[in-house]
C-alpha cells in the first residue's frame, strides 16, 4: 500500500503525519511524504529539517519532497494544493491519503478553501483527515 501525506508545518499536519507513522507501521504502507510551497526557503528547510527528525525517530523509511508550485501564491492557494495532491496520487499510484485540516468554518473555507475538502469531494481515493 501506498500513502501519501501531505504536509505544512501545522500542528493538524504533524498530527497526521504522527497518524500516518502508525499506520504505516500497522499496515505496512509505503509513505510518500510531500510538502507544497510557492518559494523554496528557510521555513521549508526548517520543515523539512521537522519532518526527518519525526522519521528518524521511526522504522520508517521515506524521501520527504517539497513541490514547488508558483501559483500557490493566488487566490484560494489551497484549492490548488488539493488539485495538486489529486494529481500526486495519479501520478503515484497511491492507495490512500493522510492529511491534516485546519477545520478553517464556513467563512474561512469559502475565502480560502481547504485542500481536504478538494481531495476528499475527488473520490479518486480514500482520505483520512486529522484534525
Amino acid at each position: 500500500m501506498k500513502v501519501l501525506v501531505p504536509v505544512d508545518g501545522s500542528d493538524c499536519s504533524m498530527r497526521a503525519l504522527d497518524f500516518a507513522i502508525d499506520f504505516a507501521r500497522r499496515y505496512d504502507a509505503d509513505l510518500d511524504i510531500v510538502h507544497f510551497t510557492d518559494v523554496r526557503g528557510e521555513d521549508t528547510d526548517a520543515l523539512m529539517d521537522r519532518v526527518n527528525a519525526e522519521l528518524d525517530e521511526t522504522d520508517i523509511e521515506s524521501d520527504p519532497t517539497v513541490a514547488v508550485d508558483i501559483h500557490l501564491a493566488s487566490f484560494k492557494a489551497s484549492n490548488r494544493i488539493g488539485r495538486n495532491i489529486i494529481s500526486m496520487v495519479e501520478e503515484g499510484d497511491h492507495d490512500h491519503v493522510i492529511m491534516g485540516h485546519h477545520g478553517t468554518g464556513r467563512v474561512g473555507t469559502f475565502v480560502l478553501g481547504s485542500a481536504a475538502k478538494t481531495v476528499v469531494k475527488s473520490g479518486d481515493v480514500p482520505v483520512t483527515t486529522v484534525p
